[in-house]
């Protein structure tokens, strides 16, 4: 929990995908979170939690249903979506937002 914290307090913003690996849209968007992490590393963090392993975090952020995105930036939530989305609908959100 503590290096959650530290990883969602930097100035770069961070974006937090909680997910369920037994998750189909999760599954879905797997591959949207790898192309985003490589096309905006120098704009965006992005982290990926297992809400199966993590409850105290689930708990914590009120997810209750996957998948969650959420973005911070210095440890505020900027930003928070339930569900599935397009990467340029995701993209562009992550860009209004930061």
């Amino acid at each position: 929990m503590s290096k959650f914290k530290e990883i969602i307090s930097s100035d770069k913003p961070t974006l937090v995908d909680f997910y369920a690996t037994w998750c189909g849209p999760c599954q879905q968007m797997g591959p949207i979170f790898d192309r985003l992490k490589t096309k905006m590393s120098s704009e965006v963090r992005v982290v990926k939690i297992d809400v199966d392993k993590n409850q105290e975090l689930v708990s914590k952020f009120k997810i209750r249903s996957v998948p969650t995105i959420i973005l911070f930036r210095k440890g505020e939530i900027i930003w928070k979506y339930s569900g599935t989305m397009d990467q340029r609908n995701l993209e562009q959100k992550i860009k209004d937002a930061i």
